[in-house]
């Protein structure tokens, strides 16, 4: 998700620099990230700090996981913006074909390029699958820089992703 996020804020925000305005956290796994956030939301002390929590679905109820993650936020917490990614991070990279064939021109070939155009991306419970099959290559990290880097946010047809994009922009510009 770090390398996802790192090739898409710049063009979200073109205008704000990684070193100025985010820190991105990663996490070794959910379980790491439910550990650590609301500890770090506790602790931090920066002035006006701002948190993100992003986290992948993997087929939970997003409703009841996000209900979840916001009950683990402390009390005075810092403002803060909770995304759930539905279902996976691929879904999101499902979302925009174009990148994905732009970043890996012979996916487009594959026998199941052309379907995916007309499935809804956040419900497919094999997006991670269906990226590595699609690209040919099992290096998750990779292809979702390289998928990412090609993305345009505006295209993404991941109602998900959309929803994170939302979300950011109007959380930033208050």
């Amino acid at each position: 998700m770090e390398v996802t996020l790192r090739a898409l804020l710049p063009k979200l925000f073109p205008d704000l620099h990684e070193s100025e305005h985010w820190i991105i956290i990663p996490h070794e796994g959910k379980s790491d990230l439910e550990r650590s956030y609301p500890i770090k939301m506790k602790e931090w002390r920066e002035p006006g700090v701002r948190f993100v929590i992003l986290r992948d679905n993997d087929g939970a109820d997003c409703l009841t996981l996000k209900r979840k993650l916001i009950s683990r936020v402390p009390d005075r917490a810092p403002e803060y913006l909770m995304r759930i990614v539905c279902q996976e991070l691929e879904s999101w990279l499902l979302g925009d074909l174009k990148a994905l064939a732009a970043a890996y021109p012979a996916a487009a070939r594959h026998r199941q390029f052309k379907s995916l155009s007309r499935r809804d991306p956040d419900q497919l419970t094999n997006a991670a699958e269906l990226v590595k099959d699609l690209t040919g290559t099992r290096a998750k990290i990779n292809r979702s820089e390289m998928i990412a880097k090609q993305m345009q946010p505006e295209r993404n047809r991941s109602r998900s992703f959309q929803v994170f994009v939302n979300g950011l922009c109007g959380f930033l510009a208050e």
